[in-house]
């Protein structure tokens, strides 16, 4: 009997689990799955996310701007990377989340959310700029909070 029992609540428990409201799941696929170009925002968000200067160099342009709390220059793709690589190491990269994204003009499109670090927050803005058939990562902002 009471096997019986814990299967219909499993079962009830699936069943609510699943319906789900159709617009939430909607607004989400819209929100973060954008297609700019050959990849998404979430794509260029999940390496942030992650701390992952490599797979983000891929969407780097060939000169990026790079605003650091102690530094601000425009590099090289090359050096954009070893910089964000260091960056993120030093300060240890916990979280990335989104506030809010959308239209620059132009073909451009922005990002603002926060870098969650174990050294502290950073408000966190990205410029990403058509150029040719790809949208490109052109300026990279990090401001601590």
């Amino acid at each position: 009997m009471k096997s019986i029992l814990g299967l219909v609540a499993v079962v009830c428990s699936l069943v609510l689990v699943s319906f789900r409201p159709w617009y939430t799941l909607h607004e989400a696929n819209y929100k973060y799955s954008v297609d700019y170009g050959h990849y998404t925002l979430d794509d260029i968000t999940g390496a942030i996310r992650v701390g992952n200067a490599g797979e983000l160099s891929q969407f780097l342009d060939s000169r990026v701007d790079i605003s650091l709390p102690e530094k601000s220059d425009t590099y090289s793709k090359i050096q954009a990377e070893m910089i964000i690589r260091d960056f993120f190491s030093t300060n240890g990269v916990q979280n990335f989340l989104i506030k809010h994204t959308g239209p620059n003009g132009g073909g451009s499109v922005f990002c603002v959310g926060v870098l969650q670090t174990r050294n502290g927050d950073y408000r966190t803005t990205l410029f990403i700029k058509q150029k040719g058939d790809k949208q490109l990562l052109q300026e990279l902002r990090f401001q601590a909070q």
